[in-house]
């Protein structure tokens, strides 16, 4: 791959991954990216969550998840030898249940993921309490689940663009197409614009949407009660997640609408995450509120990621719903391969949809 002119379309967390995947492999690469803010990279938790993620129904995304959670300590360790810690942390998740019939529904995923070969402990409202002692009272029951983690997806951020300095990948603060730095056009263009990727590669029109999510972030005060670890709820049968860190923020969210482009925080979904958040955590209402954001999530119609060619020189990284920044080291690899001409198995790859529409 060795001085192959790359063209990454997208920096958020998939885009400047495989920049950075490329760039290792000596791929001259450039990324192209008119505004962060408007996906879902900047926005979200950064849960590692691949158990209490996806659904046991869904096996080769499940299997795709445990993978990618056990690549992500390497892939932590090496973007903080660049000089940013992105924030990785291995405390595990608690997921609990608020009402009778929450409890049932968390014993009934665990049943499925027992059938799956994959045990998770079972834990009555007190020994939930145990390991957070912030829960509320009314909290009946839980699963503890270690191997879920989380990352910082904004110091995550902050490492990927630093580690894509320090290979040599050239930044452009701009939509592709434009001029490509080294002259001429790119070798193999690989677009990761998230739910705008159909928007610049036509044979992907109708396989990828924007899903809106809206999220909080808090703040801890001074003597307020905190987390430990994310904390996944079941509250009247919604989900509600709240995730740490260790500066004190803390992370809700998140509503999930299909509302299009539009990247509105809602009065409504912000009052849904705090009542349902503040009856699991009810020290939240000594919280500050620091931010209430939205952004757009690609899905595509079987909630798995997009990831190949659609064309000779194109290939596409997108789709990968609520799991991009689990599954950012699993697409780096995978597009690196693409791009060296490797023919890796590739559960993702766009022809699962229609072979009529891609080469």
């Amino acid at each position: 791959m060795s001085g192959t002119r790359v063209a990454v379309v997208g920096g958020g967390v998939i885009g400047l991954s495989c920049a950075w995947a490329l760039a290792r492999d000596g791929a001259r690469v450039t990324v192209f990216e008119p505004d962060q803010s408007r996906g879902a990279s900047l926005i979200g938790a950064g849960m590692l969550a691949p158990i209490t993620e996806a659904h046991p129904t869904e096996p080769v995304l499940l299997a795709a998840g445990r993978a990618a959670v056990a690549a992500w300590p390497e892939f932590a360790e090496a973007l903080a030898a660049t000089g940013v810690d992105p924030g990785y942390r291995t405390t595990g998740t608690l997921v609990v249940g608020y009402t009778a019939d929450d409890v049932v529904a968390l014993d009934d995923l665990a049943d499925r993921l027992s059938g799956l070969g994959i045990d998770v402990e079972r834990l009555t409202g007190s020994a939930a309490r145990r390991l957070e002692p912030a829960l509320a009272p009314g909290v009946r029951g839980g699963l503890d689940v270690p191997g879920d983690h989380s990352v910082d997806n904004r110091a995550l951020l902050r490492a990927l663009r630093t580690a894509t300095d320090a290979a040599g990948v050239t930044h452009v603060p701009a939509g592709f197409p434009a001029e490509f730095p080294a002259g001429g056009h790119p070798d193999v263009t690989v677009v990761a614009a998230g739910p705008w990727t159909p928007e610049l590669v036509p044979e992907l029109d109708g396989l990828v949407r924007p899903v809106r999510g809206e999220n909080l972030r808090l703040t801890a005060r001074r003597s307020t009660p905190v987390l430990t670890r994310t904390v996944r709820a079941l509250v009247d049968g919604r989900g509600v997640y709240l995730v740490p860190r260790a500066t004190g923020e803390l992370v809700v969210g998140a509503t999930q609408d299909e509302v299009g482009f539009d990247r509105t925080v809602t009065a409504g979904g912000v009052h849904r995450l705090l009542t349902d958040a503040r009856r699991v955590l009810p020290a939240i209402d000594e919280y500050a509120l620091a931010e209430t954001s939205a952004g757009l999530r690609p899905m595509s119609p079987d909630g798995a990621p997009v990831i190949g060619h659609v064309t000779g020189d194109t290939i596409v990284a997108t789709g990968h719903g609520r799991n991009g920044i689990l599954l950012a080291p699993l697409t780096a690899t995978l597009v690196a391969r693409l791009v060296a001409g490797a023919a890796p198995a590739n559960p993702f790859a766009p022809t699962r949809f229609s072979a009529s529409r891609t080469r």
